[in-house]
Order: C-alpha cells, then sequence, then structure tokens
C-alpha cells in the first residue's frame, strides 16, 4: 500500500451571535480547523485534524505543497518512517515551526485513521488499549468570563448531564476571578473537581494573589498561567502556590515536553494530539510522563476527530488524565462533522469510539457547505 494523496481542507463557521464567549485569549468570533485527508492506492482512506494555529489557510497550503511532496509513495501502515521524514526535512533541520508541527499532526492522525480501516480495529486497541472508561471534565470553549451568578448556573447544569469535573477560565483580574470560583464552589458543592485555566494570562504577582484562595477553594490545577516557553516563570511560579501548574498544549513534540518535564514546574501534561505530532508522538510523550509519574491530559481540538483520537488515546495509556469535554453550545465541527465523537456517562466518563481507525464517518458535503472564512477567531 502506498500514499496516493493527501488534500488539506480548511474549515470555518461563525459562532452565533449572542454565544460569543470570552476568556484570556479574546472573544469568539469563529471557530477554525483544518482537516488532512489522507488517500492510498489501495482505495482506503484516513481522516486527521490538524490545529489552525490561527491560520488555517497558510497550515492547509503547507499541507498540500510541501507535506504533500514529501511523503507521496509512502507507506501509509509505516507511520514512524513517515513522520520521521517530515521531521527530518521539516522541524529537525530548520528549528521547531509551529506550522510544520501542526500540519504532521493532521497527516499523523490520518495515517492512525488508515491503520485502524485496514486492520478492522479502532484505534484504542491498536494502541494497545481496551474499551475502558476514560474521566472527563467540562471545559472546552468555554465556562468563560461570566457573571458568577450565571457561571455558577451554567456550571450546574454541565454536573447534572454527568461531569463530575469542569475547567474555569481566569485570567480577567486577580478579584473577578476568585468571586467566579467562589460561586461555582458554592454552587457545586465540595464533590465536584474544580479546575481553572489562564490562558497564558497570569503574571507571578497574579500567581501569588491567587494562590491561598485558590487552595482553599480546593482547585485541582492552574492550567497555563504564562506562555509555554517562558520557563522560568513557571519555576518561579511553583514555589509560589501549592496549587499544581498544568501546561503542554503548546508545546510542540516530545523534546519540547522533555524541557517542561526536567524543569519539574508543571505537574499536568496537556498535549494536543493536532499540535504536538499526533499520535505517534502522543504516546512517547505518554511514555515520557509516565516515567515522571505525570499523568497526560490532552487538550482537546475543534473537531470530533480531534476529540475521539485523545479518548482512544486516554483508553490505550497507563497514565491516563482526563479527557477535556467541549462544552460550546454551537460546534457543529463536534456534532456533525462525521457523528457524535463521545457522550458523557452518569459517572462522568466517556468511552472510545468502537468503528475501525478514528470510528467516525467524516461528511464530505459538510466540508463544503462550511468553506475557509478569513480573520481572526478571537478578537
Amino acid at each position: 500500500m502506498k500514499i496516493k494523496d493527501i488534500a488539506a481542507h480548511p474549515i470555518s463557521f461563525m459562532v452565533p451571535e449572542g454565544q460569543n464567549v470570552t476568556l484570556g485569549i479574546g472573544r469568539a468570533v469563529k471557530r477554525d480547523a483544518v482537516l488532512v485527508r489522507v488517500e492510498t492506492d489501495e482505495g482506503l482512506h484516513g481522516w486527521g485534524e490538524a490545529h489552525h494555529g490561527r491560520c488555517p489557510g497558510a497550515v492547509a497550503k503547507l499541507i498540500d505543497t510541501t507535506l504533500r511532496d514529501l511523503v507521496l509513495g509512502m507507506d501509509p501502515l509505516d507511520v514512524s518512517a513517515v513522520w520521521a521524514r517530515v521531521y527530518k526535512m521539516q522541524l529537525a533541520s530548520h528549528g521547531m515551526g509551529a506550522a510544520a508541527a501542526l500540519a504532521l499532526s493532521g497527516l499523523d492522525l490520518a495515517l492512525w485513521d488508515i491503520r485502524g480501516k485496514a486492520s478492522g480495529w479502532p484505534l484504542y486497541r491498536l494502541l494497545g488499549g481496551a474499551a475502558r472508561p476514560v474521566r472527563a471534565y467540562a471545559g472546552g470553549i468555554s465556562l468563560g468570563w461570566q457573571a458568577p451568578e450565571q457561571l455558577a448556573e451554567e456550571a450546574a447544569r454541565h454536573v447534572e448531564s454527568g461531569y463530575r469535573a469542569l475547567k474555569l477560565r481566569v485570567g480577567d483580574s486577580v478579584r473577578r476571578d476568585i468571586e467566579r470560583v467562589q460561586a461555582v464552589r458554592a454552587e457545586l458543592g465540595d464533590e465536584i473537581e474544580i479546575l481553572v485555566d489562564a490562558n497564558t494570562g497570569y503574571t507571578l504577582d497574579d500567581v501569588r494573589r491567587t494562590s491561598d484562595a485558590y487552595e482553599e477553594l480546593g482547585v485541582g490545577w492552574l492550567e497555563e498561567p504564562f506562555s509555554p516557553y517562558d520557563y522560568r516563570s513557571y519555576t518561579e511560579a511553583a514555589a509560589l502556590t501549592r496549587v499544581p501548574l498544568a501546561a503542554g498544549e503548546n508545546h510542540y513534540t516530545r523534546y519540547e515536553f522533555a524541557r517542561m518535564i526536567e524543569d519539574g514546574a508543571v505537574r499536568f501534561a496537556q498535549p494536543d494530539l493536532s499540535k504536538t505530532g499526533g499520535v505517534t508522538e502522543t504516546m512517547r510523550i505518554a511514555a515520557l510522563t509516565s516515567a515522571w509519574k505525570l499523568t497526560l491530559n490532552p487538550h482537546t481540538s475543534a473537531t470530533g476527530i480531534n476529540m475521539a483520537a485523545s479518548i482512544h488515546l486516554l483508553a490505550a495509556i497507563d497514565n491516563a488524565g482526563y479527557f477535556e469535554g467541549d462544552v460550546a453550545r454551537h460546534n457543529p465541527f463536534r456534532d456533525e462533522l462525521g457523528g457524535v465523537p463521545y457522550r458523557i456517562a452518569k459517572d462522568g466518563s466517556v468511552l472510545p469510539q468502537e468503528g475501525a481507525g478514528m470510528g467516525l464517518e467524516i461528511d464530505e458535503d459538510f466540508i463544503k457547505a462550511h468553506p475557509l472564512i478569513d480573520g481572526p477567531c478571537y478578537v
């Protein structure tokens, strides 16, 4: 079997008026994704998702030109060789480039989908796992910066739907951040896990000023207080607070995770399969974090492809943490692209898909109906 063709499909949809949630990186006005279709000479095809990186057209162009030409004719089942070729030609020789890492991630996911279809196995089984429950938290876009009472009401609805953990967006102001967490804790009681995500919006002083309140409120982690390469601030923050730090959604490949792990500041690792190098590289990162007794808690991207792949992988590793459930009221990339990728059980867990590969049937008419919309997704 050989790779016959590769095509990228950048897609978008506008967030409906009145549902434009606000968080530390801005107000959401649209959502983007880059889908990757790999076709083989034996008629099999697979789908992957590359994170858009806020430049979906550029990521798609990179896939359609450079990556396509690099791997045409290679064996799609030999994902390690494909990964190594792209890494050598695009990343190792010119330094870590975000666009190349995103593009490689989407390609890798599509190849694992093909491997599953070729064998008739779901991805979790290919990876050595089982259809075991995976804990989930409500947190993908957004539980954002609503008024405290409105946030508490929304949080209660997610708990009623089955979630036993949720993540609140902070990074607004210290006072308002604490007020929101207090309101949710008062509404939900002590049995529900509360996590917080600053979306890189904190300073060291913010960490210091929120530390006692977050600890008293039982916050399980403080996610991405700083940008991913601000290593010194992460190290200093770990000495300022007893609330564990989480990071990794904007770290690329095992090499950047190795630095993060060895620094010892981050306690929860959060690679995104559509950013860090796909299934192939995230399994390597899972092994690294397992050796350091850290759990893996993937950041989820825009579509059901990434969500399904994340659950498959968590069902196959020995240090699985949380799956990040998407709580957006309107997300056709989650609900309409290829079937619902997961359902929340009453105990707050999710199960991997049982179909071959990712277990999704991608609707190509849906893709045609959602062409790329230029412009920023957050303002």
